[in-house]
């Protein structure tokens, strides 16, 4: 795992941003609260994902959470009684994280969450909208809003519906429950279940791998099922085909085919 003395801190350092090798990692770190989610923290991880995001080098993003025992554990309650008392200080607050949220809707780049103990109400909100999730065997999952009155929001049961289907969206929000690994990555939750000990590792190769592949190749695959999700008529064909295009001329696709001809590892510039 990186370095914890090379990271840029955000929110007071409870958001933690590394870079290497064309890889980035934010870490959730508020492990006394299980890296449960403050505003700060919020607006901290919308920092780092800016920061990522705008760095050429990094080519795709780890989210994760420290401690080991979660990966986020849900909004921190103990601000609600400040922040979200009612229907106007929730709007406010949703207001404050929906533009992090939106943020990492649209990331231009491959994000992975990498899921480690518990994944819960807003945590489960980070990992639904990261491209991939791999997870650790002792992973937990849950939207427990059920339970302290909660009402989520169109965008959040869009992603769990999309993932699970409506079915398991109804159990999940009506109950309340807690599920497992197995039974997360059964119904489309999570797309690998790896041993704890080797969690970081196989998420690591994972992201190694998209990092030396064709970054614009990456980008038409990412933008073109973003829109397959959609609608018909909400659909912008035009950006399909303007990426297509764009990949066609690239001279990363003229170094795939040399590279395949002489028999050797491409070296893909993003361009």
């Amino acid at each position: 795992m990186p370095d914890i003395s090379d990271e840029a801190p955000f929110a007071d350092g409870k958001i933690l941003k590394h870079a290497a090798d064309g890889v980035g990692v934010i870490t959730f770190n508020n492990p006394d609260k299980r890296n449960a989610m403050s505003l700060e923290m919020w607006e901290g991880f919308g920092e780092a994902l800016t920061a990522l995001r705008d760095d050429d080098a990094v080519r795709v993003v780890i989210l994760r959470g420290a401690g080991g025992k979660a990966f986020v554990s849900g909004a921190d309650i103990s601000q609600f009684e400040k922040t979200r008392h009612n229907a106007a200080a929730s709007e406010e607050y949703a207001k404050r994280s929906a533009a992090q949220r939106a943020l990492l809707a649209d990331y231009p780049k491959p994000t992975i969450a990498c899921i480690q103990g518990f994944c819960l109400g807003g945590g489960m909100q980070v990992a639904m909208l990261a491209d991939i999730r791999i997870a650790a065997h002792g992973s937990q999952f849950g939207i427990p809003a059920a339970r302290l009155g909660i009402a989520y929001g169109y965008d959040g049961l869009r992603h769990l519906v999309s993932l699970v289907g409506p079915s398991w969206a109804r159990l999940l929000m009506y109950t309340g429950m807690r599920i497992d690994s197995a039974e997360a990555l059964r119904i489309g939750l999570v797309e690998r279940v790896i041993p704890d000990d080797q969690l970081w590792g196989e998420t690591m190769a994972i992201a190694k791998t998209i990092s030396q592949n064709a970054p614009l190749a990456i980008k038409a695959a990412k933008i073109t099922i973003a829109q397959v999700l959609k609608d018909e008529s909400g659909r912008d064909m035009d950006a399909i085909k303007a990426i297509g295009l764009a990949c066609m001329d690239s001279a990363d696709f003229r170094e795939g085919r040399q590279a395949f001809m002489e028999k050797r590892k491409p070296q893909f510039q993003g361009r």
